[in-house]
C-alpha cells in the first residue's frame, strides 16, 4: 500500500532553522522513499484566518516559502507542492464537515484555545480561525493522507480530524475517508527554541535564524544568543542547561563527543561564550551556505517557480476532486 504524506506551512514569511529541523529535512527524506507520495501544501487560506487585513503579506510569502522548499532539496518531481486556495474542493469538503462538529467542540480544542489567547482573539474571534481544525481535516482527507507529521502542540488538531473521519464514515455507512496516522517528531525534530531562549523559534517573536539570512546576519544573531547570564568572566563556571548555544550545538554538531567536552569545560570554567558562539557559527554557516546559494540562484526564475506551483496545484486538484466525488456519492448528493 502506498503511504501518502501531507505536510505544509502557512505563508507568513520566510522559513527558519526551526522549520528546517522540525519538518523540512524530514520531507526531503520522505520524498525518496519507495511507495510513498508526498503532498506539501502552502496554506494561504489558513494564513488568512489571522491575516485577513494583510493579504499582500501572504501573497509575497508564497514565493519565499517555495524558494526555501527548493533550496533545502525538496524536489517538485518527487513531491507535489501546491497552493491551498487553488484547490476549491477543500472548501467544499470543509462545508460538509462543519455539519459534523459542534461549536463547543471547536472551542474545547486545546490548540485553538492556546492560539486564541496568543493572538488576543478571546473577545473578537474570526469564525475562520475557530474552524481552522475543520479546514485542516478537509486538507488531510482530500488527499487520503495516511501519515501526517505534526508537532506535539498540533496533536489536538489531528485528533479532531480523526473524529470527523469516524463520524462521517459512521453516519454515511462508508469507508471513503481515511483516518490518518499521526507522526510525532523525534527528539531531534522537536521545536527549536529561539535564540533568545524565550520559547520556540518564531517569525512573530523575531527570534529566529532564517534559511535566507546572509553570513553577517547569521553571525550577528549567534553572537546575541542567550547563554548563562551569570557566566560573566571566562573563568566563571557556566550553566549548560537553558544555554541556547549548547542547545543548538546538541542539534547541529555532527561531532557529539566534541560537544560533551565543551560542556564539561564550560561547567568547570575557563571557556568563554565568544568561543562557543564562534564554534556554533562555523557549523551553521556550513549548513546554511549551500541553502542560501541555491535560493539565490532560483530567486529570479519567476516562470519556473510559477510553473511548479501551477503543475503541483493541478495534480492536487485532480486528487481532491476524486475524493470530493466519493464523499458526495456517499452522502447521496451526487445528483447527476
Amino acid at each position: 500500500m502506498t503511504a501518502i504524506y501531507l505536510t505544509g506551512d502557512r505563508p507568513t514569511g520566510k522559513l527558519h532553522l526551526g522549520h528546517f529541523v522540525g519538518s523540512l529535512q524530514n520531507r526531503v527524506t520522505i520524498q525518496t522513499k519507495n511507495d510513498t507520495n508526498q503532498f506539501i501544501m502552502i496554506a494561504d487560506q489558513q494564513a488568512l484566518t489571522d491575516n485577513a487585513d494583510n493579504p499582500l503579506k501572504i501573497q509575497k510569502s508564497v514565493k519565499e516559502v517555495l524558494l526555501d522548499y527548493l533550496a533545502v532539496g525538496i524536489n517538485p518531481d518527487q513531491s507535489t507542492i501546491f497552493i491551498q486556495s487553488k484547490i476549491p474542493q477543500l472548501s467544499e469538503l470543509m462545508m460538509y464537515y462543519l455539519n459534523l462538529v459542534t461549536v463547543s467542540r471547536l472551542y474545547r480544542n486545546p490548540t485553538v484555545k492556546s492560539e486564541m489567547k496568543e493572538k488576543n482573539f478571546e473577545t473578537s474571534l474570526p469564525a475562520g480561525f475557530l474552524t481552522y481544525p475543520v479546514s485542516q481535516a478537509a486538507d488531510i482527507t482530500a488527499f487520503k493522507a495516511t501519515h501526517v507529521p505534526v508537532g506535539g502542540d498540533q496533536l489536538p488538531m489531528l485528533e479532531q480530524t480523526k473524529e470527523i473521519v469516524r463520524s462521517f464514515n459512521r453516519i454515511y455507512n462508508t469507508n471513503v475517508l481515511v483516518e490518518p496516522e499521526i507522526v510525532l517528531p523525534s527528539k531531534k525534530q522537536e521545536r527549536l527554541k529561539g535564540i533568545d531562549g524565550q520559547g520556540k523559534m518564531s517569525k512573530s517573536l523575531n527570534n529566529g535564524i532564517y534559511l535566507s539570512d546572509d553570513e553577517a546576519t547569521i553571525k550577528k544573531k549567534i553572537m546575541s544568543m542567550y547563554t548563562d547570564p551569570n557566566h560573566i568572566h571566562v573563568n566563571d563556571p557556566g550553566q549548560v542547561e537553558g544555554n541556547m548555544v549548547f542547545e543548538y550545538l546538541d542539534i547541529f554538531t555532527p561531532d557529539k563527543t566534541e560537544v560533551v567536552a565543551l560542556k564539561e569545560h564550560y561547567r568547570n570554567g575557563g571557556l568563554g561564550d565568544v568561543k562557543i558562539k564562534n564554534y556554533l557559527n562555523d557549523i551553521l554557516q556550513d549548513i546554511l551556505l549551500p541553502i542560501r546559494t541555491e535560493r539565490q540562484k532560483l530567486e529570479s526564475e519567476e516562470s519556473y517557480l510559477l510553473d511548479i506551483l501551477k503543475q503541483g496545484s493541478l495534480t492536487a486538484e485532480k486528487r481532491a476532486a476524486e475524493t470530493l466525488d466519493e464523499v458526495k456519492h456517499a452522502m447521496g448528493i451526487n445528483y447527476f
